[in-house]
C-alpha cells in the first residue's frame, strides 16, 4: 500500500504562495491592468454581471468558479502526488503550483485576445479584463478551495462543486462549465439562452 502524502502546504508552502501571488500582481500590474475598479471604488461584493464593476470588486459570481478552480487543483495534486507517486517535488508545493496555474490564467485572461474572446462568444459583451484586486482575490478563492478540497471527503467537495455550479446557473445562467463551454466551443443557442435571463 502507497504511503500517504500530506498536500498541506505548511509555513513554506503557505510563504511561496503568497509569493507567487505577489509576482502575478506585479505582472499584471506591468501589463498595465488597473489595481482596482476604475470607479474608484472597492467593494466585498459585485452581484451584478451586466456592469462595469463586474471582476473590477473583490468578489462577485465568478468567485464560486474560482473556489472550483481550487477543488480541481487539489484533485490534480492527489492524482500526481498520492496516485502517481511524484516524488522530484515536495507535496507541500502543491498549492504554492496551484497558485501560479491560477495566477497564469490570469494573466492569460488579461490578454487581448483571451478579452476579445470572451466578447465575441460569451454574454460577457462588455468585458474588458479584471482589476489587480480581482485577479489576486480570484487567486485567494481558488486556494480557499484547494484547503477545502484538503481537509474534506471527495463526494462532500464534489457535492459542493455542484452545488455552486447550479446554484449561479439559477442566478446569473452562468457557470464554470458553460464558460469553459462557450470559450472552447461556442454555441449560440447556449449565448441566446444566457442573454434571454
Amino acid at each position: 500500500m502507497a504511503r500517504m502524502v500530506s498536500l498541506r502546504p505548511g509555513r513554506a508552502g503557505w510563504i511561496a504562495a503568497a509569493g507567487v501571488a505577489l509576482g502575478i500582481v506585479i505582472i499584471l500590474l506591468g501589463m498595465a491592468r488597473p489595481p482596482i475598479c476604475p470607479c474608484g471604488t472597492i467593494r466585498l461584493w459585485q452581484g451584478v454581471v451586466e456592469s462595469a464593476e463586474n471582476s473590477q470588486q473583490i468578489s462577485d459570481w465568478y468567485s464560486f468558479s474560482h473556489v472550483i478552480h481550487g477543488f480541481l487543483f487539489y484533485g490534480g495534486a492527489h492524482l500526481l502526488w498520492r496516485k502517481a507517486g511524484l516524488t522530484a517535488i515536495s507535496p507541500h508545493w502543491a498549492l504554492g503550483l496551484a497558485v501560479l496555474v491560477e495566477g497564469s490564467w490570469e494573466i492569460l485572461e488579461n490578454s487581448p485576445i483571451i478579452i476579445d474572446r470572451y466578447r465575441a462568444v460569451t454574454i460577457s459583451y462588455g468585458y474588458s479584463g479584471d482589476s489587480v484586486l480581482n485577479s489576486f482575490c480570484d487567486m485567494g478563492f481558488m486556494a480557499l478551495g484547494f484547503v477545502f478540497a484538503g481537509r474534506m471527503p471527495a463526494l462532500v467537495t464534489a457535492a459542493v462543486a455542484v452545488a455552486f455550479e447550479l446554484f449561479t446557473l439559477a442566478m446569473i445562467r452562468d457557470n464554470l462549465t458553460l464558460n469553459v463551454l462557450m470559450l472552447a466551443w461556442p454555441l449560440e443557442a447556449v449565448r441566446e439562452w444566457q442573454a434571454a435571463g
